[in-house]
């Protein structure tokens, strides 16, 4: 399998994940609407244990929609948002698919919170829709 590289836009912080992506989900929650500029985030799902990060990140704590304190980590130079890890569910990475170096192979397994999307959205019908938290990812990627 290729590796799968990313990073920051200053290229302080770099990481590399030698497993795929367990799902991709394209969260409409407030929270990453914030960080998304009013869009979903799209989230590439790993095993933490499969992704190596070089450089530092700075750590801010914060509730998700869901009620979980999340770890969401970010570039203290340039501040492009990388990761977050739920506290419940510290086996779980979720990589931000904006920086992933390549990015042609990402597809969107499901749209989670899609009750909190504004209403100028389009939510394609041909993928997975959850109203709130979709149930978690399984051990073993999916595609």
């Amino acid at each position: 399998m290729e590796k799968i590289t990313g990073g920051c836009l200053c290229g302080s912080v770099r990481y590399e994940a030698n497993a795929k992506p367990l799902m991709t989900r394209a969260c409409w929650c407030r929270v990453c609407q914030y960080f998304a500029s009013g869009n979903a985030a799209v989230n590439a799902v790993f095993p933490a244990e499969a992704v190596t990060i070089s450089g530092d990140v700075k750590d801010f704590e914060s509730i998700a929609d869901s009620g979980n304190l999340m770890h969401r980590k970010f570039c203290p130079t340039c501040g492009v948002h990388l990761f977050s890890m739920a506290e419940v569910r510290p086996h779980i990475l979720i990589v931000r698919a904006g920086t992933l170096d390549n990015q042609k192979d990402v597809k969107i397994d499901a749209l989670i919170w899609t009750s909190s999307a504004p209403n100028w959205v389009y939510l394609d019908p041909n993928i997975p829709q959850f109203e709130k938290q979709a149930p978690p990812p399984p051990l073993a990627p999916t595609n």
